[in-house]
């Protein structure tokens, strides 16, 4: 074990991604805990995690988060990655003592608001493959028909939004046919990426849709654990850092977007 747990409230919520999909799960810890100190990190020199063979991505997310701790002393980590949740949770958890949150494909609630029983399930070829998102349907939508999708094209879809480009409509089309096909009523965001493509996959299915991703449960979730521990930060909340792994053309044209969201410094953890 590494990393004792810290001891003051005044430290970093830590969330971390392989890009800018963790940015909607950060949207909604702000929202539920508006006196919180954070940092956002993005592995941006190892995206996307998708494709990543599972001990390689175990080893990379291990690795980083090490060089993470060391800089920013977090309080509590949010590993906003479904690829990443589903792959290195049981190993980081092993690892550090101090709480780290993951993110799962909401499967649960979708099941819940599901009036017909067919949901969709747009994540990355991983999440939609791994015996963890099996479990969670065996476990919570036993009695409904999951229409799978994969795709590590939408994860460059949501960043190149992020960064004022253009996204193929065509490809989205193209994407949710299949849960039109089968008559889903609900759709579960598997990848924290796709909730900053909502309204354009709104606009491009046609028909009204029940969207579900799974930013509140975590920000409930995280809100429960520091509650738990009496780690609230009672302090004025200091800026947000962006923290990267890499300085390239790609991070560069990131922080106009980063800036919108409140973030007033940009930082380099090279990995």
């Amino acid at each position: 074990m590494s990393q004792p747990s810290p001891c003051r409230p005044d430290q970093p919520v830590l969330v971390f991604d392989s890009g800018v999909g963790g940015l909607t799960i950060l949207e909604a810890l702000r929202a539920r805990l508006p006196s919180e100190n954070f940092v956002y990190a993005c592995d941006n020199a190892a995206f996307p995690y998708g494709p990543k063979p599972a001990d390689e991505l175990t080893d990379r997310v291990h690795a980083v988060l090490d060089a993470l701790l060391a800089r920013y002393a977090p309080k509590l980590v949010v590993v906003a990655c479904n690829t990443a949740s589903t792959v290195a949770l049981p190993r980081l958890r092993s690892h550090y003592t101090l709480p780290i949150v993951g993110v799962v494909p909401a499967i649960k609630p979708a099941a819940q608001l599901s009036r017909n029983r067919v949901i969709g399930l747009l994540a990355t070829p991983g999440t939609v493959q791994r015996p963890y998102t099996e479990q969670l349907i065996r476990d919570f939508a036993a009695d409904c028909t999951v229409i799978r999708v994969g795709s590590s094209a939408l994860v460059e879809q949501a960043e190149h939004k992020l960064r004022g480009e253009v996204v193929d409509k065509k490809l989205l089309r193209e994407l949710l046919q299949p849960f039109v096909d089968g008559g889903a009523d609900t759709i579960v965001l598997g990848c924290t990426h796709f909730p900053l493509l909502r309204d354009e996959l709104q606009a491009a299915i046609g028909a009204q849709m029940q969207w579900v991703d799974s930013g509140d449960a975590i920000a409930r979730r995280v809100e429960q654990l520091l509650n738990d521990q009496q780690q609230r930060n009672d302090t004025s909340p200091q800026a947000a850092i962006a923290a990267l792994t890499a300085d390239d053309t790609g991070a560069r044209a990131l922080w106009p977007a980063l800036q919108q969201r409140g973030f007033e410094r940009m930082e380099i953890v090279a990995v």
